[in-house]
């Protein structure tokens, strides 16, 4: 846990250390305030308003106690072990086995999860499942992804205005202006997305041993994984967007071939291994 917490550390310096140099090219002082400011709107706007947006965009239905009885029970059994406040609890109608969480904090949290997933896993795998999105929730993980991505917006951001620059002359005419700013509109933000997708990846196996310490066990995790990858490429979601896809415990639109590695998600083999090693 906490060489995943120094991971994660790291790479945000690093993300940070990628800005700067973004600024150092750039040379430009007011042109990269103005692209942070804008960033910093948008994500922080994002992250307030975050839960709201996910679940619409996923169609979640909010459900009460009456709703589903069994499901309130196995929540509020994991959440009495994390210690944390109870989430307002949400159904996806989709075939997809997969859960998500949202919330700015524990005070302002949800999980959502699909029929699919109530269909395909027994109340140890689902318990598993509940135990990682409320560690995410307990991590404060939505704060750390809504960091990386301000950061990368604004390299992203910089980068879109370096390459018009590049197209239309970039100021001065000399060869190292030109070269600058292609390392800048091109190779910087393709660093940054890899940055914050190794920052997601980190995440993911946190909330994976924290859901296991929460239940003084790993295997109800591992059984649930072992069926939602499978179950997740037989029934990929319909609807939504891509760029939720980090939010859920398995992608639900998994990347394939040479896009495979810009995965927001560890290999599940790996994840898997990672969960058997622990001992309890």
């Amino acid at each position: 846990m906490i060489e995943n917490h120094i991971k994660t550390v790291i790479l945000l310096g690093v993300l940070t250390g990628v800005f700067l140099g973004v600024g150092y090219l750039l040379g430009s002082n007011t042109g990269l305030a103005f692209g942070l400011a804008f960033a910093v709107l948008i994500n922080f706007g994002a992250y307030f308003f975050s839960d709201k947006i996910v679940l619409a965009m996923y169609r979640a239905k909010e459900v009460k106690e009456k709703d589903n009885p069994e499901l309130y029970r196995i929540v509020k059994e994991v959440v009495h072990l994390a210690q944390i406040p109870m989430p307002k609890l949400y159904i996806v109608n989709s075939a997809n086995p997969n859960a998500f969480a949202t919330g700015r904090n524990p005070k302002n949290s949800a999980v959502a999860v699909t029929t699919g997933i109530l269909d395909l896993l027994d109340n140890s795998e689902l318990k598993g499942v509940i135990a990682h999105e409320l560690s995410h929730i307990k991590n404060r993980d939505i704060l750390v992804s809504t960091i990386a991505a301000t950061i990368a917006g604004v390299i992203s951001y910089v980068g879109m205005f370096a390459r018009w620059g590049a197209i239309f002359g970039g100021g001065d005419n000399n060869n190292n202006n030109i070269v600058s700013l292609l390392v800048l509109g091109i190779i910087t933000p393709i660093m940054a997305v890899i940055i914050q997708l190794a920052i997601s990846r980190t995440r993911e196996y946190m909330a994976d041993e924290s859901a296991a310490k929460i239940l003084h066990s790993p295997n109800g995790l591992i059984g649930a994984l072992e069926k939602l990858h499978n179950g997740a490429k037989r029934h990929p979601l319909k609807f939504g967007s891509k760029a939720g896809a980090s939010l859920f415990i398995v992608n639900p639109f998994s990347a394939k071939g040479f896009f495979s590695w810009l995965s927001t998600h560890p290999p599940m083999n790996k994840r898997i291994e990672r969960l058997k090693d622990l001992n309890f």
